[in-house]
C-alpha cells in the first residue's frame, strides 16, 4: 500500500497546468499543490458526487486536463458515474481512485468485501479504454508520465495507506478556509485567463 502524502509528492511534478479535484486526498493535496488556484477541492460535503462534478468539468473545458483523486467510498455511492463517463469519452480526464479498503474520514469503517474489489477491472467492464492499478508507489510514480501522456478517460486504482480520523467532523482541524464557490471563483478567473 501507498502512503498519500508520498503519491501526491511523485504526482506533482507530472500535473503541468492540469485542474485537480483533489477529492478525499485534499488535506495532503494542500500541503504538495504548487498551483492552488488550479485545485477545486470540493471536500466532505460532495461525498459521492466527485466523479460527476470532474466529469462535468471536463466536459465543459475540453482544452484543459481534468484529474480527479476519488475514493473507493465515494464512488461506491455512485457506481453510475463510470459508464456516464466511459460514455462521454472525455479525452482531457484522468480518473484516480485511492483504494484504502475503509470509511477513513467516518472512522474507519471496512468497505464491505475490500480485499476483493478489483475497481481497474470495474472500471474497464463499464467502458473505460484504459485501467491501471498500483500497490508500490516505485511503478506508480514511474507509470504517470504515460497515464497523463494518453488521452482519457484513463482510470488508476491505487491501494493507500489508510488515514483514520476519528475525531467528530465539528472538532477537525480545517485544512480548507474557502468555500467551495471561493474556490470555483479563482478556477473559473484561472481559466479565464487560459481561454
Amino acid at each position: 500500500m501507498i502512503d498519500t502524502a508520498d503519491m501526491f509528492q511523485a504526482f506533482q511534478e507530472y500535473r503541468g497546468d492540469a485542474i485537480v479535484i483533489p477529492g478525499r486526498g485534499s488535506r495532503q493535496w494542500s500541503d504538495v499543490s504548487t498551483i492552488p488556484n488550479r485545485d477545486i477541492p470540493l471536500g466532505d460535503p460532495a461525498m459521492g458526487g466527485h466523479a460527476s462534478f470532474a466529469l462535468g468539468l471536463a466536459l465543459s473545458q475540453p482544452n484543459q486536463s481534468i484529474i480527479l483523486f476519488d475514493s473507493e467510498g465515494d464512488l461506491l455511492m455512485n457506481l453510475g458515474a463510470l459508464v456516464t463517463i466511459a460514455d462521454k469519452l472525455p479525452a482531457n480526464f484522468y480518473h484516480f481512485l485511492m483504494d484504502n479498503e475503509c470509511y477513513a474520514t467516518t472512522g474507519g469503517q471496512p468497505v464491505p468485501n475490500a480485499k476483493n474489489v478489483n475497481y481497474a477491472l470495474i472500471a474497464q467492464g463499464a467502458g473505460y479504454p484504459s485501467t491501471y492499478a498500483f500497490n508500490d508507489l516505485e511503478d506508480l510514480s514511474g507509470s504517470f508520465g504515460s497515464i497523463l501522456g494518453q488521452p482519457g478517460p484513463v482510470f488508476v486504482a491505487i491501494k493507500i495507506i489508510p488515514e483514520i480520523e476519528n475525531e467528530p467532523i465539528g472538532s477537525r482541524q480545517r485544512w480548507q478556509t474557502r468555500t467551495v464557490l471561493e474556490v470555483l471563483a479563482d478556477v473559473k478567473e484561472e481559466l479565464l485567463k487560459v481561454c
